[in-house]
């Protein structure tokens, strides 16, 4: 049987970025995602957001990867993100207890930046969120990012994310945004 472990997300970050450096140069960035889900109560008939909280780790990776970088100095707190990655199980032995314990988080390989960029900003290159791609992965949709190195794995677009949307939806999603804000 085949296997395919492919995760893409949109939401908010919880926490600013947390980012460490390995010995041997590398670093990796931690952030605190979440995504919020919508059911109908069915007591009530209305519609309650269920939100998802999920440790990710993004890493420098490849030749000419920066992602972690890109996160830590351009997301914070409430900053709405799309990732795209893997989940992969955590196991540690807690320290305290002795027990064994385990999480499932996400590893990502890709993210696309979707808070507009601040006026002002010099490598704004018309506003919009950036999509960017760790190592030398094809990068997500989008021209070319001013000022990158040609072949970086690195793509700029010029225009926010899609505007589709029912005005009349004023339930909130993760972070304290709107439904509005996604497009989908």
């Amino acid at each position: 049987m085949a296997n395919f472990n492919k995760v893409m997300l949109i939401g908010r970050l919880t926490r600013d970025p947390e980012t460490r450096a390995f010995a041997n140069g590398g670093m990796v960035t931690k952030i605190g995602f979440a995504v919020t889900n919508r059911k109908k109560n069915a007591q009530t008939g209305a519609w309650e957001d269920e939100p998802m909280f999920i440790d990710c780790d993004v890493f420098n990776r490849g030749e000419n990867g920066k992602l972690a970088d890109l996160v830590r100095d351009r997301c914070r707190k409430g900053s709405q993100i799309m990732i795209e990655g893997r989940l992969q199980l955590d196991s540690w032995q807690d320290k305290t207890t002795g027990q064994n314990r385990s999480k499932h988080m996400i590893v990502v390989d890709n993210v696309q930046l979707l808070d507009p960029r601040p006026a002002g900003d010099e490598n704004s290159g018309g506003g919009g969120g950036g999509s960017y791609s760790g190592g030398s992965r094809a990068p997500m949709g989008g021209g070319a990012r001013p000022n990158a190195p040609s072949g970086s794995g690195y793509s700029q677009q010029n225009d926010g994310p899609p505007d589709d949307h029912d005005d009349n939806d004023t339930g909130s999603s993760a972070g304290g945004g709107t439904n509005a804000e996604i497009p989908f």
